[in-house]
């Protein structure tokens, strides 16, 4: 079994539920080991659209990293999720954050992900979950790639 940090997204209907709903269907194929808080936060890319929710969760799955990625972009799929522009509105987005401490980079897939130290709306539920984890590139833990953004626009939902 391979520990995996998976990030979650969505700005469309249901937040909240659509949050459920993926790790409901996520623990269809791997075990759910913890999940951050869910938080709030502005539009990353294209800003004319609905806030996003926002979380971490560590699992642990047998899946190869392809094996991986086909299976959360079936999932984004079959939550409802219908292609549109890039950073555009969704019903659910699914991340491979981190895979074990792989580094992979093809044209289908990058591992780590490749701007996971540019979001605040990743690295703090990151680093409510794993803070002392070393970037496999970087070499610098989460928390200390927190305190390289800013993180103000992150809010703690209730």
């Amino acid at each position: 079994m391979k520990r995996v940090f998976l990030g979650l997204g969505t700005n469309m209907g249901d937040r909240q539920q659509n949050l459920a709903d993926a790790i409901d269907a996520l623990a269809k194929k791997m075990e759910i080991l913890r999940r951050s808080s869910i938080y709030e936060t502005k539009a990353w890319g294209y800003t004319e659209q609905a806030d996003f929710l926002n979380m971490v969760v560590e699992a642990k799955t047998e899946l190869k990293p392809l094996a991986l990625l086909n299976f959360l972009k079936r999932t984004e799929s079959e939550l409802g999720r219908v292609a549109n522009f890039r950073y555009g509105p969704r019903v659910i987005d699914i991340d491979i954050l981190l895979y074990e401490d792989l580094v992979r980079n093809t044209p289908r897939m990058q591992i780590p992900h490749p701007r996971l130290h540019e979001r605040a709306f990743v690295l703090v539920p990151m680093v409510e979950l794993a803070a002392d984890l070393v970037h496999p590139i970087l070499n610098r833990s989460m928390s200390e790639l927190l305190k390289a953004v800013d993180g103000q626009e992150v809010r703690l939902c209730e």
